[in-house]
């Protein structure tokens, strides 16, 4: 700490004792003098008091360096792996956003306000993420959480399906999940991360949030929830440490009313001698607790199908195979294909080892600097725009902008048989934390007929998806109403046709990429329209009838 600081802390306080005590010429008298060594004595505290201020602040903030340089430190040998990671993904997040915000706070009170501004004026150069990435990182884990039904307290200690992929979360970190989740009127996880917040605190040695602030926000949700009695409990426990808690107080004439009304407690009976013994460790298991609903009928499939279960019957499994296929092409007869059959009908394939990873590796690196986040189009409006239930980047190439990009349009050509001329650009789609697509149909139907206007090629027929990289877990493309699912695998595509032969839209393809677990997956899309692909895909007699 400089001389100057210190000599400023002892002219403010001098100034301040002189315009209170200005007795005046005391060096006359000894006696007046006396005083002074009282003086003395109060000035030597006050600064012992601020260099202690400052040695902790310091601490605190070599503490702050020491961490962000063991986090870089991690992540440095292998960002790709670092980041495939969802929950080191939201920590890097958050140690950005409201961690930095209180480091920030730290540095302005007196000693960091000009490294601070000069940080701030250069916010245009570097990169932060908003409080939008925050939220959006803490939402994606609660998806991750519901989808592959992942422990609370498994996954604040680091573990995805008994695996150890990150370090433990802080009190602090659980509570920012829980923060974020009450910020999104989100009372069933808030009551999640909140219980496992105040668990971590108990443990915790050097505390990252204060009790009081988990219990405040634990309290609501509980009672949101339904669980009136112990969000009383918890209430009373939250006036114990702040017995003039002003919303808290108002609160517990609330609960105790409710518990009144519902007969649970009598007139006249001072709640706080109630048991009101927390169980240690808190145990949200025995509360009542309702996921938010999300509308969406074939939830509870998808999620089934992208943690793996089968859903599709053991008749209907044994029918499908993996063969060679030349698909009536001679350039196949040298070299015919690998395909693997997901489903009969509708027909779903995946073909093997299409892509190269020198292909692969070109279009990653055209499409990266063009990424900008998925949009879908509103089916009334018919404008493109965001939507939480599609999560990712994407970015769309030209056949002619490189020559790989050419010969991959042409081996899809070669491949299905269809005129790529009426397909659209390659569509490449990165997808970030907890990155998904909800369940979803690619042709326009309905209200909807007339999306590809533009194009004028008529609707989507058939849908090519190549799968740029290895997904560890989680990532698969599925079909809810007939129970299929498809896994990405580096090299390879999925394919199947979006419309029945006579240009009806078929029902059975609704589909959806499922939460990205582990990893990160890289896939890129043809979507070729049905204009020219009159004598390459004849109808038959019956609606669903190929020639």
């Amino acid at each position: 700490m400089s001389a100057m600081r210190v000599a400023g802390f002892l002219s403010t306080i001098l100034f301040v004792m002189q315009t209170r005590n200005a007795f005046g010429e005391m060096f006359t008298a000894l006696v007046d003098m006396e005083g002074l060594v009282s003086t003395e004595y109060e000035l030597v505290k006050q600064l012992n008091n601020y260099i202690q201020e400052e040695e902790t602040k310091l601490k605190q903030l070599r503490g702050y360096m020491e961490e962000y340089e063991s986090m870089y430190q991690e992540a440095i040998t292998d960002v790709s792996k670092y980041l495939a990671n969802p929950v080191n993904a939201f920590l890097l997040v958050k140690r950005l956003t409201s961690d930095w915000k209180k480091i920030e706070e730290v540095m302005t009170q007196n000693v960091g306000s000009a490294f601070v501004k000069n940080l701030t004026q250069h916010r245009t150069d570097l990169r932060f993420p908003s409080d939008e990435d925050l939220n959006g990182a803490a939402v994606a884990l609660m998806r991750l959480q519901d989808t592959y039904k992942l422990d609370t307290h498994a996954l604040a200690n680091g573990n995805l399906l008994g695996k150890t992929y990150s370090r433990q979360l802080t009190a602090g970190d659980c509570w920012e999940l829980g923060r974020q989740s009450y910020n999104n009127g989100d009372h069933y996880h808030t009551v999640l991360w909140m219980g496992e917040a105040l668990n971590k605190f108990d443990d915790e040695s050097n505390k990252t949030v204060t009790r009081e602030s988990i219990l405040e926000y634990l309290a609501f949700s509980t009672f949101k929830q339904g669980n009136v009695m112990e969000a009383l409990q918890l209430t009373n426990e939250l006036l114990k440490n702040v017995p003039y808690h002003q919303r808290a107080l108002g609160n517990k004439k609330h609960y105790e009313q409710v518990l009144l009304d519902q007969g649970e407690i009598l007139h006249n009976v001072d709640t706080a001698g109630l048991e009101n013994v927390i169980a240690k460790p808190f145990n949200t298991a025995k509360l009542k607790l309702k996921k938010p609903n999300d509308h969406l009928e074939e939830r509870e499939k998808f999620e089934k199908l992208c943690r793996g279960e089968r859903l599709m019957s053991p008749e209907m499994e044994s029918r499908l195979h993996c063969r060679y296929v030349t698909n009536n092409n001679p350039f196949f007869f040298i070299q015919p294909l690998k395909m693997e059959v997901g489903f009969l009908k509708p027909l779903l394939v995946i073909y093997h080892e299409v892509i190269s990873d020198e292909e692969i590796a070109t279009v990653k690196r055209m499409a990266q600097p063009r990424f900008k986040r998925a949009t879908i189009r509103n089916p009334k409006t018919g404008e493109l725009e965001h939507a939480n239930y599609r999560i990712s980047k994407s970015a769309w190439l030209k056949t002619e902008e490189h020559e790989h990009i050419f010969k991959v349009t042409r081996r899809v050509g070669d491949i299905t048989g269809l005129d790529m001329a009426t397909a659209e650009d390659l569509q490449v789609v990165n997808y970030g934390i907890g990155g998904h697509y909800d369940p979803h149909y690619d042709y326009a139907r309905g209200d909807r007929l007339n999306a590809f206007k533009e194009l004028g090629w008529g609707n989507r027929i058939a849908t090519w998806l190549f799968y740029m990289s290895d997904v560890e877990a989680g990532g698969a493309t599925v079909f809810p109403t007939v129970g299929a699912a498809l896994w990405p695998r580096k090299g390879s595509a999925a394919f199947w046709y979006n419309l029945h032969p006579n240009g009806d839209g078929n029902e059975l393809t609704r589909h959806a990429a499922c939460p990205v677990l582990t990893g990160s997956k890289w896939v890129s899309n043809k979507w070729i329209h049905e204009h020219n692909q009159e004598f390459r895909r004849p109808c038959g007699l019956k609606s669903d009838a190929e020639m």
